[in-house]
């Protein structure tokens, strides 16, 4: 596999970037992001803050039990409103249409309580609707180190740009597996939360119903401080050894790349025994109709959301995107019905098994990161077929990487039953 030399140094973890104070924090991530190469600066950076405003966001107490993220830089993906910076989702034209924001997003004023400065906002798939990294308006995202390849997306910046240790720390989304397919290809660890938060809930929408936020960090010790700074209640003992399980890779796709299925299943073997047959089947069989369920709920909702500007802004979107959009308005309504009667009835099986069980664990993606001629449908429908039951179910899911004989990675998605399970820091000293 052909590679590329990292133009920057090597990746700073958390304590790095507090080591270098506020001015030498907000200088060398300057100096990072002046070193990537063209193609991947121009598709990951949609607005960068200038070193002086980065200086003053960053120069704050050193870390302390309350600010455990003091001193620390990080991306926002460009779905959350920063004050005085337009928000573009990706798009050469949603700016225009809504007013410039007059206040930071919940999860960017959180952020600061916990002394992290906003470094910058990172670009997208067109309005977060793809989950290969390709935007026709600000270039497709390559991977950092293997440049003929894709990040992934939608959050493909986000991902990107920790890769590249530009930064130890970003915000993404994740509806249908946008942080937990650019964490896999990208060799990050990532989280997301929950539909309907907090974190959320005032960032442009693509299907509300699935909508979550997340976030990459290089390492599992920075994603445990990232988790515990940003979850409520994740103080919560262990009180006794967790119980989990992983579905095996073939049996859930069947076409999966060989070489990824295995390194998938060694791994998860890593962490859990496989589970049984009943609970297997059950699983499976309760996801069959999943991605046409995501499908149907998640792009009926996009185009509620767009609907008003499909006609007049049509040579404005992405064509592909446009025509998900468009195509969506054309549901029928007990299409839609049935996809959440589906929904449902995934929910009520995941429940079940998280009364017994405290995680699960799959695969996050079918193969390693492809080029773009790679990218087609069949490959978005197999990552939906393992993203869209967490997706549909609206769980929390933490992300690890797999390396692969190649170079490049692979992932493992881990199901949680909530977003502050104490199961987390377990796994994370185990990965």
């Amino acid at each position: 596999m052909d590679t590329i030399a990292p133009k920057t140094p090597a990746a700073l973890p958390f304590a790095g970037w507090q080591a270098l104070g506020a001015v030498g924090a907000a200088r060398e991530l300057q100096a990072r992001v002046a070193a990537l190469p063209d193609p991947l600066r121009r598709a990951a950076v949609a607005w960068l803050r200038p070193e002086g405003e980065l200086v003053e966001q960053l120069a704050t107490v050193a870390p302390a039990a309350d600010r455990p993220l003091a001193g620390m830089p990080y991306f926002l993906k460009d779905l959350f409103d920063l004050t005085g910076v337009p928000t573009r989702a990706g798009s050469t034209f949603l700016d225009q249409l809504r007013p410039l924001p007059s206040h930071d997003c919940q999860l960017a004023q959180r952020l600061g309580e916990l002394g992290a400065g906003c470094a910058g906002k990172s670009h997208l798939v067109e309005f977060a609707s793809g989950l290969t990294g390709e935007n026709p308006h600000y270039g497709d995202c390559p991977h950092p180190f293997h440049p003929q390849c894709l990040s992934g997306g939608s959050s493909s910046g986000s991902a990107a740009l920790v890769a590249a240790g530009v930064a130890p720390l970003s915000i993404g989304t994740d509806t249908g597996g946008s942080v937990r397919v650019p964490a896999a290809w990208c060799g990050l660890h990532g989280f997301r939360l929950s539909p309907g938060d907090a974190f959320i809930r005032d960032a442009f929408p693509l299907a509300p119903t699935m909508d979550t936020a997340g976030w990459f960090t290089a390492n599992a010790p920075d994603m445990l401080t990232a988790w515990r700074a940003l979850v409520p209640g994740t103080g919560r003992p262990l009180a006794s050894e967790p119980r989990g399980c992983y579905l095996n890779a073939r049996k859930l796709l069947p076409g999966m790349d060989p070489t990824v299925a295995t390194a998938c299943d060694y791994a998860a073997a890593s962490l859990t025994a496989r589970a049984d047959p009943v609970a297997e089947a059950s699983l499976v069989l309760s996801w069959h109709h999943a991605v046409e369920a995501y499908i149907t709920i998640g792009m009926s909702e996009a185009h509620t959301v767009h609907r008003d500007w499909l006609v007049p802004h049509r040579e404005r979107y992405d064509p592909i995107i446009w025509r998900r959009f468009t195509d969506a308005g054309s549901f029928p309504a007990a299409d839609i019905a049935r996809a959440h009667e589906r929904r449902r009835e995934i929910i009520s099986v995941l429940r079940d098994f998280f009364r017994t069980y405290d995680y699960l664990v799959l695969p996050s993606v079918s193969c390693a990161a492809p080029t773009k001629a790679e990218a087609t449908l069949e490959l978005r429908r197999n990552i939906l077929t393992l993203c869209s039951p967490a997706s549909l179910a609206g769980l929390p899911v933490l992300s690890l990487p797999v390396a692969l004989p190649s170079g490049l990675t692979a992932g493992l998605q881990i199901i949680l039953p909530s977003a502050d399970s104490p199961v987390v820091p377990w796994l994370l000293g185990r990965s």
